[in-house]
Formats: structure tokens, C-alpha cells, sequence
């Protein structure tokens, strides 16, 4: 979830998502691989500002200079419409961006030495999203996203990817969640983890702790930035998947992301706040809270 244009209190973090990003394409310049997932949420707003629009530009441009194909999905922070503007143009340079729903997901081949990939793009959705195509509502986002997926099955004789934007749940197992992130009320948009049986590895967006969902294989990734500090003690990274021949398992190295600026919780009083072994890096981004009673 890279999140561009984000703001943490107020804070631009544009200068922050520059770097981490001039980050992860370093990563791929040493470490060899066949395509980027970017799974949802883009961008932070709806209508994102210019400058988070430049710098999409620019990273998209830099997979593309490197001749990485892309496969991203919209999130509930994107705007559907908006950031599939052009894609079928852009698919041409190998950037491959499910936008919008429709009636059936979209799905992408890859090939190396063991054979075909597919790789389908599954945006994010809300069971409205399906009435269009199926005719009537599904009564959840679980049984919307079974309905989805129902459309375009995976090939059993095939390795499968999945890319997709979804609050996500093992059975009676609910995910960690972030103040930052927009937490679900009442179940009714948990998906079950095991509609991704048969899938090979579930690229997932929407929460920003790395994590498994019942299988290592269907994880989410997590934001590349801190982004509120009830995320103080996450340890970033960029999951580096790989896959054998067909049947085996999926591979998956979490390859660590160092910020521009740590975030960081601190507390006591001055005096011992300010003494020389806590300042350890005055341009970090501070939760600070003094315990002193009496005026400073």
C-alpha cells in the first residue's frame, strides 16, 4: 500500500515515499526478478494531489525502463476510473492496472522455465460492484469476491497469483490493524482466506502489517512507511516471492526497508528526553509524552 501523497499529522511524507521508493528499485537491481505486485491503494485520496500523481509517474516509469512488468489493482483509497485512465496504452509498456470491477477479473501470463504463470487482478470490491454483471446484489463481500473469482477460476495445471485489495480473515482469525487504516464494522466485509484455495501466492492490500492470513502464501505485504504510530514497532519490508515448478511452494524472502525517518514513540521527562544517549536521531518523526508534573 504505498499510500502517495500521504499526510501523518499534517506532514507531507511525499520526500519520504521518494526515497523508500528510490529503495525498493535499488532492491530490484540487485535482486533479479519477472514483476512487480502493487497491491492497491496507490494513492492516498480519491483525487490525489499532483504531486503524488508525479512521482506514481515516475516510479511506473522506472519499472517500465527496466522491462518489469507491472500488475497493480485499485484500493478504497483509489479511485477506480482515475487510475485506470489509460490503461489499455499502458499496457503495451508491460504496466497491467485493474481499475475497475467487471464481470470478469483481469488475467495476465507470464512464462519462465517451468511454464505459464497467471497472475489475475482482482480490485478492490463492494458486493454492489457485482449487481451490473450478476443481476442481483451478493449478500457480502465475501460471497462478491467468491462470485468475482468464480468468473475466471484458476487452472489447476497452472501456478497461480492473485493480486487483491480485501479485509482478509482465517476463519475465526482477524488480521492486525493500524489506527491508519479504515477497520470494518460487523464482519460484513471480512473475505475468507480460503476463497484464495488454489492460488499459489495471494499478493494482498489493504493492511499495513506485514503478515500471514492462514497460509504463508496469502500475506499481506504491508505500507512501505510508517504511517500513524500505532505502527511504531512494525518492521517494513518488500516481500520478494519465489516460484518453483508447478505444485511446489512458494518461496517468500521479506526484504527490510530502512526510512528517510523512523518513527518513534518516546516518554519521560525532559531531562531525561533530551540527555544525549535519546537523542539518537533528532530528524526522526517523534511521539512525545512528558511526564513532568511540575512547569518546564
Amino acid at each position: 500500500d504505498l499510500h502517495l501523497g500521504k499526510r501523518v499529522c499534517e506532514f507531507s511524507m511525499l520526500d519520504d515515499q521518494r526515497y523508500i521508493l528510490e529503495q525498493v528499485l535499488s532492491l530490484l537491481d540487485a535482486r533479479p526478478v519477472d514483476g512487480v505486485l502493487l497491491a492497491g491503494d496507490l494513492y492516498d485520496k480519491p483525487v490525489p494531489p499532483a504531486e503524488a500523481v508525479r512521482l506514481l509517474d515516475w516510479f511506473l516509469t522506472e519499472l517500465a525502463a527496466r522491462g518489469l512488468p507491472v500488475f497493480a489493482v485499485s484500493g478504497n483509497h483509489d479511485s477506480p476510473e482515475r487510475l485506470a485512465f489509460a490503461s489499455s496504452l499502458l499496457q503495451r509498456a508491460g504496466v497491467y492496472i485493474a481499475g475497475e470491477v467487471g464481470a470478469v477479473p483481469q488475467r495476465v501470463t507470464l512464462t519462465d522455465d517451468y511454464g505459464p504463470v497467471d497472475i489475475t487482478l482482482l480490485p478492490f470490491l463492494k458486493p454492489a460492484m457485482l449487481t451490473p454483471f450478476l443481476g442481483e446484489r451478493p449478500a457480502s463481500t465475501d460471497a462478491a469476491v467468491a462470485a468475482a473469482l468464480g468468473a475466471l477460476p484458476p487452472d489447476a495445471t497452472r501456478r497461480n497469483v492473485l493480486v487483491a485489495h480485501q479485509f482478509v480473515t482465517a476463519g475465526s482469525q482477524l488480521p492486525a490493524v493500524c489506527d491508519s487504516e479504515i477497520a470494518p464494522v460487523g464482519g460484513v466485509e471480512n473475505v475468507d482466506a480460503s476463497r484464495f484455495d488454489g492460488y499459489d501466492y495471494v499478493a494482498l492490500g489493504h493492511l499495513h502489517g506485514p503478515q500471514r492470513m492462514g497460509r504463508d502464501s496469502v500475506r499481506y505485504a504491508g505500507s512501505p512507511l510508517k504511517y500513524s504510530f500505532s505502527e511504531v514497532r512494525h518492521h517494513k519490508s518488500a516481500a520478494l516471492v519465489t516460484l518453483g515448478a508447478p505444485g511446489g511452494q512458494a518461496e517468500i524472502e521479506l526484504l527490510p526497508l530502512a526510512p528517510l525517518h523512523d518513527m518513534r514513540e518516546v516518554r519521560g521527562p525532559i531531562d531525561v528526553l533530551l540527555s544525549p544517549q535519546n537523542v539518537t536521531d533528532a530528524q526522526d518523526y517523534m511521539h512525545v509524552t512528558l511526564t513532568d508534573e511540575a512547569d518546564i
